[in-house]
């Protein structure tokens, strides 16, 4: 139904000056889906209050800024009104200059952060309209009229649809990882996990709000006829985020929007800029799932929020992790597999989780995963509150290269998930005792013992050696049959 409404919408954006690439076309579609669904949100709660007999609606935005008055104003015949409708500069102006500067101002101090209101001013806060030609932005909009979020249908299409549109965007550029996490892998973790209703489920890295969103599935799928309380219980008081990209944080919140989260409790701020001394037992969370970002250069102010030091990102979340997880709290966690090895940093926080927590998978995956991304990753598997006595691990052997073309898929982690419901041994794997383990290091490298010794690679430096002393006795032969 809406699938031909995007195609439509990128096809427009292609041709403007202002929108480059994949990233953009989301971004700004983003704000004028949301701006519909908005509008499409006031009217149900209208119609909601008139039946509830609790007298007139009051609008969250004015009149003049309501979708009807300058997006697309109707006539008598419920049809674009092009007397009133604003087009060309007017309507770029009208965008730029009124519209976002009046949005903006719900990011009110007193505001509550979950509500829709504070969320409306965060999201334009960080946006502008880079749509360059009110003629093109006209045509989008009459595109976006058409679109509904009030049936369950339409939302449920809406989302997959935009789930489609984060993919593509991950795929555009570099940092593919950055913006989308497989589905088939998220779904993976938040299935060994196994979040219950009640549990309130945090990422501190929230992207564009994958893991939530597969939660939010895992437990309305998975639970039959979900009382009132108990959808108010998952609506405002079960999932949270951080992100501090701009971008991200707008496709997080649209994205759980479309899902059936109203006011998404996702903050727009840097996690790491939080001194994790600070955080009490109130601000803790029942559940983690989260996939950091990879990569170093963590300036020292940084650093100094938490007692291992380290510009690694992705080591400074996992401490960020462990101490805002609640004792008995579980958590499935995305990280390069550097860190099971790794020497400086890496020992003490190996050592810090294997104390405080027990840690009892771990999923290796192979190269490929993440597109774009060029690293290879495990997923941590742990639980708050003891000590690790006995780690179970899964090496993921598929028999093809993974890459964009060929993605991981729900059937390539079918054998990992039926196996660590006993933690079982097979040719793919294996359980180690922590205390046979390097004591002083910590090292939890993957080492199938279940595969057959692998060729040793030399040192580079004794594989020279070695030719300069062929060359040498080459050399020596060839003077002897001269002679």
């Amino acid at each position: 139904m809406f699938e031909q409404s995007f195609k439509n919408i990128d096809n427009i954006l292609h041709t403007d000056s202002g929108c480059a690439t994949e990233l953009d076309y989301v971004e700004q579609t983003s704000w004028i889906l949301f701006l519909k669904y908005l509008d499409d949100l006031e009217e149900t709660k209208k119609n909601e209050a008139a039946l509830a007999g609790k007298g007139s609606y009051k609008y969250i935005l004015s009149p003049d800024y309501a979708w009807d008055s300058w997006a697309c104003p109707k006539n008598s015949e419920g049809k674009l009104d092009y007397n009133k409708a604003l087009d060309g500069d007017d309507l770029r102006d009208f965008v730029n200059n009124v519209l976002f500067p009046y949005l903006k101002k719900f990011r009110d101090e007193d505001a509550k952060t979950n509500t829709i209101e504070y969320k409306i001013g965060e999201i334009f806060h960080e946006l502008k309209n880079k749509i360059t030609s009110g003629y093109k932005l006209r045509e989008i909009l009459n595109i976006v009229d058409g679109m509904h979020f009030r049936l369950y249908e339409e939302k449920h299409e809406l989302s997959h649809l935009y789930e489609a549109k984060i993919k593509n965007m991950g795929n555009a550029g570099r940092n593919g990882g950055e913006y989308y996490t497989p589905r088939p892998l998220i779904k993976t973790i938040v299935k060994v996990v196994d979040p219950k209703i009640g549990d309130t489920i945090y990422d501190g890295a929230c992207g564009s709000a994958g893991f939530l969103v597969e939660a939010y599935n895992y437990l309305t799928q998975n639970q039959a006829g979900l009382s009132s309380s108990q959808m108010q219980t998952l609506q405002n008081k079960t999932f949270y985020g951080k992100e501090i990209k701009s971008l991200a944080y707008i496709i997080g919140i649209m994205n759980m929007i479309l899902h059936g989260i109203e006011a998404p409790n996702i903050r727009h701020m840097n996690t790491l800029a939080e001194n994790i001394n600070d955080i009490q037992e109130k601000d803790r969370y029942d559940i983690i799932l989260a996939n950091p970002p990879f990569g170093a250069g963590i300036g020292r102010e940084i650093q100094q929020n938490f007692p291992i030091k380290t510009g690694e990102t992705a080591f400074l979340f996992l401490q960020h992790f462990i101490k805002i997880l609640k004792a008995g709290g579980k958590a499935g966690i995305v990280i390069k597999n550097t860190f099971l090895s790794n020497t400086d940093a890496s020992v003490s926080l190996r050592k810090l989780l294997l104390e405080n927590c027990n840690l009892h998978t771990i999923l290796d995956l192979p190269g490929g995963v993440f597109a774009g991304a060029g690293v290879k990753t495990v997923v941590l598997f742990f639980e708050k509150g003891s000590p690790t006595k006995k780690v179970w691990f899964y090496q993921l052997n598929l028999s093809r290269n993974l890459g964009r073309g060929n993605p991981l898929n729900t059937a390539d982690l079918a054998e990992f998930l039926e196996l660590q419901k006993t933690k079982a041994d097979s040719p793919n794997s294996w359980t180690i005792d922590i205390k046979d383990i390097d004591q002083t290091t910590f090292d939890l490298s993957v080492k199938n013992p279940n595969k057959g010794e692998e060729v040793a690679l030399r040192d580079p430096k004794e594989i020279l050696e070695e030719i300069f002393r062929l060359d040498k006795e080459s050399s020596d032969i060839l003077k002897k049959i001269n002679l």
